[in-house]
């Protein structure tokens, strides 16, 4: 699900990698595709500014340092792929007393390993994927650990049905094309049903506040079964600190506490930027045209990568975004006037809005995401054409998962090996934990029965949708 669409993982790689293994595979990519000699390592981007003529050549001026030494150079175009984990939001403000607290504090960022809070007693705030991470870990070895949660979260396994990945069963584009459909009041009940399937939050104090919100959630095994067992105790927001304690909102009061750990995200900033309002050109927030490109440019040759944040991986989101991008500086893809782009902006914000409960948030469907950009290149595979010539490939890329391989099955950029990388996702996905022998259980029949009685269900489908 997060590979290269034409670069899969190596079959022996696990599906849930260690950071090493991520870079071990990227530069395995960077090989294949003999991509080294274009790259200078160890360079810092210290400003980039158009040039004087920009209005006419769209040419950026880009100051770099290297070695101590600076260096300029003219570009025909800049891709800015910073992404939007960079510098730490640490609001230390948001927490009176916490500068008499006698204790140590600090941001998640810089916490590496957990034996040095052997026997202490930890307080994490903020519930999500790094705070349950760091909270579970500390578990082991803590006297006690208190997570602290201003909101709640949906808290999900990473393993689902059968042991596949989570997102090969969730991110599928029938399970769109359901949530589209339904009536709201339906579709927040399946999604709630569906949160609730491992454990009821409930009982466990991690709700969310608004449950139907589809914000991403927490993936985390372990949490549950730490909270369980007592090791994780989880609190609301914290009111104030005090010399040795933390006092919460429900005005219960931790006493003792060694440590706090803000897990409280990042913030994303572009101080390389001259002029920041090139990419913050409304009402001092980045404002970017299908998240990517800065709509009031006199010359688009300027794009922000990765700066969005979906259910699905950023590998292929970013691949995309960089395919459309080209496509935009060679002039092969028409862009609409300005006033179009921002209406489409605020569109989109509207979505975000009703679905995220924020309309600034990174956060976007991603395989409606990706299938607006695929249509802007002509990579978007086409059910109805797919379902006529190719029945099986179509039923694997509706029903299954929305792999980076489907984008690169026709158009600009088609990959060869697309086809079979669907057909053989499946089996793939399992190669790296079948690791031992075994016999497996027969199919029941009946299951290929109703595959071959929904074929002519789905015929019926495409010609009402497309008639």
């Amino acid at each position: 699900m997060m590979c290269f669409p034409d670069f899969p993982f190596p079959d022996d790689f696990p599906n849930y990698m260690h950071n090493s293994k991520v870079q071990e595979y990227i530069r395995m990519f960077a090989k294949h595709f003999d991509l080294l000699k274009y790259i200078k390592f160890k360079t810092m981007v210290i400003s980039i500014q158009k040039r004087p003529d920009f209005s006419v050549t769209g040419q950026w001026e880009v100051l770099t340092k290297r070695d101590g030494k600076e260096e300029s150079a003219v570009f025909d175009a800049v891709m800015v792929c910073s992404g939007h984990h960079v510098y730490p939001h640490f609001p230390v403000d948001s927490f009176p007393g916490l500068s008499k607290f006698k204790g140590s504090y600090f941001h998640s960022r810089d916490y590496k390993e957990p034996e040095q809070f052997k026997g202490k007693r930890v307080l994490v705030i903020g519930l999500g994927n790094s705070g349950s991470d760091i909270a579970v870990e500390l578990s082991h070895i803590a006297s006690q650990v208190y997570l602290s949660s201003r909101s709640g979260s949906w808290v999900m396994s990473r393993v689902w049905d059968d042991g596949y990945p989570w997102d090969m069963l969730v991110v599928t584009r029938f399970e769109t094309f359901l949530r589209d459909v339904l009536p709201s009041s339906l579709s927040d009940w399946l999604y709630v049903r569906r949160m609730n399937s491992r454990f009821k939050h409930e009982n466990y104090g991690l709700v969310p506040l608004d449950r139907t919100s589809r914000k991403e959630p927490v993936f985390n095994d372990d949490l549950p079964s730490r909270i369980t067992c007592g090791t994780v105790v989880v609190k609301p927001n914290v009111k104030e600190f005090t010399e040795t304690s933390a006092i919460f909102q429900d005005g219960t009061v931790q006493e003792n506490i060694d440590a706090v750990i803000f897990a409280t995200g990042y913030s994303y900033s572009y101080p390389f930027m001259k002029d920041d309002s090139i990419i913050k050109c409304r009402d001092n927030e980045v404002t970017l045209y299908k998240g990517i490109l800065p709509p009031r440019l006199e010359k688009p040759t300027l794009v922000v990568i990765g700066l969005v944040q979906s259910l699905g991986a950023i590998i292929p989101t970013s691949d995309l975004q960089s395919r459309w991008a080209v496509r935009v500086f060679k002039g092969l893809c028409k862009l609409p006037p300005v006033s179009d782009m921002m209406e489409d902006i605020d569109e989109k914000m509207g979505k975000k809005l009703k679905w995220y409960g924020q309309s600034n948030t990174l956060q976007t469907d991603y395989i409606s995401y990706m299938d607006e950009l695929a249509s802007a290149i002509g990579v978007k595979p086409s059910f109805p054409w797919l379902l006529l010539t190719d029945p099986r490939l179509a039923l694997a890329v509706y029903f299954g998962p929305c792999t980076p391989y489907q984008f690169r099955l026709t158009g600009p950029g088609k990959w060869d090996g697309a086809r079979k990388s669907i057909l053989t996702q499946w089996d793939r996905t399992l190669k790296a934990t079948r690791s031992r022998v075994v016999h497996g259980s027969p199919e029941f029949p009946l299951l290929n029965l109703l595959c071959i009685l929904a074929l002519p269900l789905l015929l019926l489908a495409v010609v009402l949708i497309f008639n």
